[in-house]
């Protein structure tokens, strides 16, 4: 008797368990509409899938696992990469338009902020949080230049800008000082002074990269305003 309670016991815990994982799985991908992270966009994009035939439920506004899936199935079909992300490249190849976050407001999206602490977190851990803060800081003034993507996710998923977008480390989780770091690079911290571009001169292959004039160093990489 006690031998079967006990597996009951833990199946139940199993059971709620797993039903954690769900819940909190749907909840973090709600954040995969990289623009403007909102219910409209959402059933935008939802919309777009059933016209294509990659989503067959109703167009309710909530990101879910029938959503996500779509998203997937779509880019495995066009040639994107596979991440269930919906952000400057499969925006693009949906033929959607998403709403950012209003132009009049003060604050930055959560959308915004993740996918920047993201780039902070795949292009930058390791180096000194200034470092960090700068890689952010080059993001944000691209975002001011009329050379760039007037957005941060424009900015962050332009063909070849970084590296961590074309390896994939772009949908690691980021860790609290990448999160710091960007949220300080909104205020206005900017170590850079204005710069646009970064390299790691260990590493860097492009000759162009190298012509620029290196305004400072920061931890393994290199600045300049181009």
């Amino acid at each position: 008797m006690n031998k079967r309670r006990s597996i009951c016991l833990v199946f139940l815990a199993l059971v709620l368990a797993l039903g954690s994982m769900s819940l909190c799985t749907i909840k973090a991908d709600a954040a995969n509409i990289v623009k403007g992270d909102t219910k409209e966009n959402i059933r935008i994009v939802q919309q777009r899938l059933k016209e294509l035939g990659y989503y067959t439920i109703t167009v309710d506004g909530i990101w879910g696992p029938k959503t996500l899936a779509g998203v997937k199935n779509f880019q495995r079909d066009w040639g994107l990469v596979v991440d269930g992300i919906v952000g400057a490249r499969t925006e693009k190849a949906l033929g959607v338009t998403l709403k950012s976050a209003s132009s009049g407001s003060s604050s930055t999206s959560n959308a915004d902020l993740n996918l920047l602490a993201r780039c902070v977190y795949g292009e930058a851990r390791g180096e000194p949080y200034a470092g960090q803060v700068a890689v952010a800081a080059v993001v944000l003034n691209r975002v001011r230049s009329s050379k760039f993507p007037n957005s941060i996710s424009g900015v962050i998923y332009q063909a070849g800008a970084f590296t961590a977008v074309s390896d994939g480390q772009i949908n690691l989780s980021p860790n609290t000082s990448a999160y710091n770091a960007a949220r300080d690079a909104l205020n206005g911290w900017d170590p850079t002074n204005g710069c646009l571009y970064y390299y790691n001169p260990a590493t860097a292959t492009s000759k162009w990269i190298w012509s620029l004039k290196v305004e400072l160093k920061i931890g393994r990489h290199n600045f300049a305003r181009g």
